[in-house]
């Protein structure tokens, strides 16, 4: 961990979401993580994944869903091994 000793430089950080045009998708992710805070669901090992990928042309208004990590993060594949 990077920050174990020295105080976090979070206006660093926002500053460069900002700049590197994240910023959006985080606070998408982050408005899903307090919905399903607030109803109860777990999110204990999952990963919030858009329901369309954004590298597939998806869009955060598409909307998000609780997945396995594993799952979120492999690529779905052809017959003959090449992605979708």
């Amino acid at each position: 961990m990077p920050y174990v000793n020295k105080a976090r430089p979070y206006k660093k950080e926002y500053k460069q979401q900002v700049e590197r045009g994240e910023h959006d998708d985080r606070m998408e992710r982050q408005r899903a993580r307090r919905t399903y805070d607030k109803k109860g669901i777990s999110r204990k090992g999952k990963d919030i994944a858009h329901v369309k990928a954004l590298s597939k042309g998806g869009s955060n208004s598409d909307g998000t869903r609780l997945e396995s990590p594993s799952k979120n993060r492999s690529f779905r594949r052809k017959s003959n091994g090449a992605m979708k």
